[in-house]
């Protein structure tokens, strides 16, 4: 009964230890393959977009200044109030510029005087040198002094234009219509007025147009054209979507953090907005997505299942698990030493039941199999390239895992679908 109970004993120890043997082997052999996440290659459309974030401001914004210095008497708007052109803004002290004036048309009233005098005495040395009772020298004498009379009354004139003109400005009017957007002054304080650095008293903008300006970087501005449609997302409109389009792109670029390594070069893009909701703003954040070109009923492929390898890539496979761990470090540097010699292409693995025509794939192994496959692509979107050639509709391409796709997967390698 014992002996009996003994073999029971071991018979069970041996099956149990064949199960953990099979068991071990099986995963194992799992370990070989990786798994993948695959989609068909069908047709679709791309839509490219290019993204620049900026501040909405007025298309149209008009800096009220002085142009002579003086005191602010009165101010008969605020800001937030729409005016109309010619209407009156701010009113300055006119007291000095009153008295200059008055100076200025006495100068011209006694130039007249003067001028008249002049005139009286010429018209009667014209009638004595008719009768040759005076000198030809005295009578281009006298002609002279009535040229100078006629010039001293021009100049005269001017100067009481110019300080008609300067008064005339004390009382400051709305070019154009608009709504007071800033005002920097208040009654009491000193315009300080110039023709070349005069100081803002007050801003009129046209908030019924809104454009955003943003900065786009050098290598995508080249694809941006006039009149290209854009998505206007700000930030203060969560769910709201605006629509506008580029209204002017810069000739010149603008350079920030010039000769260092963080250098960037942009260009100046305005995109006017078509639609304008009341609550916006000048000065809001906003960001752009400017749609530069549109395919449709092309084939398209996930952007993730695009990537990058040594040229020649696609004719060597993946031979078998143990040589690849047995010389695993030589591969790594042989791989690295071949990635910076030789030109890299774009490519992507599809599945396939079978592998490739290719004398290395060896052995009584099953798939399904990843093979690298070079393509070219076009335009992408957010979320898909456009494939020109390389790819036929309905193969299916790996579009994940990233680490699958951008390390493990060699030509040829056995894979697993993760239908997860």
């Amino acid at each position: 009964m014992k002996k009996n109970k003994k073999k029971i004993y071991i018979i069970s120890g041996v099956v149990v230890l064949l199960i953990i043997i099979i068991s071990a082997n099986i995963f194992r052999e799992d370990d070989n393959f990786i798994k993948v996440e695959v989609e068909e290659v069908q047709r679709g459309t791309v839509i490219h977009k290019v993204n620049a974030s900026g501040k909405i401001q007025p298309i149209k914004e008009i800096k009220i200044s002085a142009t002579t210095s003086a005191w602010v008497t009165k101010i008969t708007v605020k800001e937030g109030d729409r005016v109309q052109a010619g209407q009156l803004l701010i009113t300055l002290d006119e007291k000095q510029h009153l008295a200059s004036t008055e100076q200025a048309q006495s100068s011209v009233n006694s130039a007249e005087a003067s001028l008249k005098q002049v005139r009286a005495q010429k018209k009667r040395m014209e009638s004595l040198f008719k009768q040759k009772l005076i000198s030809q020298q005295e009578l281009e004498s006298i002609t002279a002094q009535y040229e100078l009379a006629i010039n001293q009354l021009r100049q005269a004139k001017a100067a009481l234009s110019s300080r008609e003109d300067e008064l005339s400005k004390l009382k400051m009017t709305a070019p154009s219509n608009g709504i007071v957007t800033r005002i920097n002054i208040e009654v009491g304080e000193m315009a300080v007025g110039s023709m070349f650095q005069a100081a803002t008293l007050m801003t009129i903008a046209d908030l019924a147009k809104l454009e955003v300006q943003v900065d786009v970087n050098e290598n995508d501005v080249v694809s941006i054209s006039l009149g290209d449609t854009t998505e206007i997302e700000v930030d203060a409109f969560q769910d709201t979507m605006f629509y506008g389009v580029v209204s002017e792109i810069a000739h010149v670029a603008e350079t920030s953090n010039f000769g260092t390594q963080e250098q960037v070069t942009n260009f100046k893009i305005k995109v006017r907005m078509l639609d304008v909701h009341p609550k916006i703003r000048p000065g809001m954040s906003a960001n752009t997505n400017i749609i530069t070109n549109i395919k449709k009923d092309v084939l398209v492929i996930p952007i993730q299942s695009l990537t990058v390898r040594p040229e020649g890539f696609e004719k060597k496979s993946d031979k078998k698990k143990d040589s690849v761990e047995n010389d695993e470090e030589d591969k790594d540097k042989k791989y690295k030493s071949n990635k910076k010699k030789k030109k890299m292409i774009e490519l992507v693995f599809i599945i396939q039941d079978e592998p490739s025509d290719d004398n290395e794939v060896k052995g009584n192994k099953k798939g399904p199999f990843a093979i690298a496959k070079p393509v070219k692509v076009g335009i992408s979107s957010e979320t898909h390239y456009e494939i020109l050639h390389g790819l036929n509709e309905g193969e299916k391409v790996v579009n994940g895992s990233y680490k699958a796709i951008s390390r493990d997967l060699k030509h040829n390698s056995i894979v697993r679908l993760d239908e997860d």
